[in-house]
């Protein structure tokens, strides 16, 4: 059985922005093992070309993800929700192994289960490279600072 992960559905506009720091906390830690737990053992994801499902996958898939994606920095924010769906916008900041940045834009439908884990995941991403002084998100890695702005505060 698994362990809910509050708060659950159904999901208010609060509970949901809630939800959604949650997540953008966990992916900003670059853990693949504590973000993996915020999903079902059956998850089904779709990632840009990619279709990981289950744990085992997500695990794979992140670390894959995060060795290629250098620096990564995420913010994300609330678009909508409506009992136990989510969706999200998001931008992300990383490099290359050469050194090229990139500001990755998208969007993220979840549909969670009633204990609160992540069942399904879509995700459509968009990448634009960037050169340096063109970065926007410069704190340390790992948690988003609550006083840096979001993605609205930034204009994206």
């Amino acid at each position: 059985m698994n362990t809910p992960r509050p708060p659950l559905p159904p999901f208010t506009p609060e509970t949901a922005a809630q939800k959604v720091r949650m997540a953008e906390d966990g992916w900003n830690s670059r853990d693949p093992q504590r973000v993996a737990l915020a999903y079902t053992e059956d998850s089904v994801w779709r990632n840009r070309h990619e279709f990981p499902r289950g744990r085992a996958e997500i695990v794979e898939f992140l670390s894959r993800k995060w060795q290629r994606e250098q620096e990564y920095r995420l913010i994300k924010e609330l678009w909508a929700c409506d009992g136990n769906r989510i969706a999200v916008r998001f931008a992300y900041e990383w490099h290359d192994a050469s050194g090229q940045w990139f500001r990755s834009y998208g969007n993220e439908n979840w549909e969670f289960d009633a204990q609160g884990l992540m069942a399904r995941r879509f995700a459509s991403i968009n990448d634009l490279p960037i050169s340096a002084d063109e970065r926007l998100f410069h704190w340390p890695q790992g948690r988003r600072p609550d006083e840096h702005p979001g993605l609205s505060e930034l204009g994206l």
